[in-house]
């Protein structure tokens, strides 16, 4: 299991309290918290709170690809690695539950267990891929209503998709059991994603190689979300990555294209008067320097801010 943490103090006890229960029914183990550079005393807190678990400061804040990946170095599981955002708690009982998916069908290369919010209800974690087609969509429609209809948009909306072995092109990171098998195909995280995208770019390069994302409701995880939707640089963030990502797996000229949608999308609510959309619309058109530069601002808690 690893988690990477930067300034949590204030979400940390929740969690490590939570893990020996989570991980009942193991019979080995070892519980990997990867601590960004954090100045708020979030590494200190974690060896008193649970010494048994393997610390690894970091001098840096390496942002949450560069966490995991160092986490990787200093240890994977011989059957699989639980990724964890340190603000999602996990159920009793529930890493059992995905080591047992994992082993069962050697193509799932992730199992993602229900995410819930606070009050217990279940989360929208599926996602599709990001296309032209749905950045339209969601420019246009929104992404609440564009959910409604799979070509224009990302979102899994619908609550009756959400059942043993729903499959989607990804789903949000803030819990995601991958066996080792697929670990060691697709090798380390990129770390060209600071923060948002990297569990996207993930799954998607799983799904190149033939492996499936498998979910279970039988495996749950209570995350009430971060700061994203409030914050102007974490926005900038979002879209930056988002853009990233595209960038990454599709040709100049579609890429261009995908560029002028998010533009247009984040300029038109930027004129409205929103200081989230306003910084992405900066960010995206390369005004004020990369946000990945700002990396002290970050709050790596929540990254997907689900």
């Amino acid at each position: 299991m690893i988690a990477v943490t930067y300034n949590a103090a204030d979400i940390i006890e929740e969690f490590l309290r939570a893990l020996p229960d989570a991980l009942r029914g193991i019979d080995s183990t070892a519980v990997t918290i990867v601590d960004n550079a954090s100045s708020d005393g979030t590494a200190d807190l974690v060896e008193t709170i649970a010494p048994w678990v393997r610390l690894v400061r970091s001098n840096e804040n390496l942002g949450y690809a560069g966490g995991i990946n160092l986490g990787y170095a200093r240890g994977l599981g011989k059957r699989g690695t639980y990724i964890l955002n340190p603000d999602a708690v996990p159920a009793a009982d529930s890493v059992r539950v995905l080591l047992d998916v994992v082993e069962s069908d050697p193509m799932v290369g992730v199992a993602a267990p229900m995410i819930q919010n606070a009050e217990g209800r279940l989360k929208f974690s599926l996602r599709r891929e990001p296309t032209l087609l749905r950045a339209v969509g969601e420019s246009v429609l929104g992404g609440h209503r564009a959910a409604r209809y799979a070509p224009l948009g990302d979102m899994i909306r619908d609550p009756s998709a959400y059942t043993e072995g729903a499959t989607a092109d990804w789903a949000t990171g803030a819990a995601m059991f991958l066996p080792r098998r697929a670990i060691d195909a697709v090798g380390p995280w990129d770390e060209q994603f600071f923060l948002y995208s990297e569990e996207t770019d993930y799954s998607l390069r799983m799904r190149d190689l033939g492996y499936r994302l498998y979910f279970t409701p039988r495996a749950t995880v209570r995350h009430p979300g971060g700061d994203m939707s409030r914050s102007p640089f974490l926005w900038s963030l979002v879209a930056t990555s988002r853009m990233r990502l595209y960038r990454k797996r599709h040709d100049p000229i579609r890429s261009t294209a995908y560029w002028m949608v998010q533009v247009l999308n984040e300029g038109v609510r930027a004129a409205l008067g929103r200081p989230t959309h306003r910084a992405a619309f900066r960010a995206l058109l390369g005004i004020g320097g990369d946000p990945r530069d700002r990396r002290h601002e970050a709050i790596l808690q929540s990254p997907t801010g689900v």
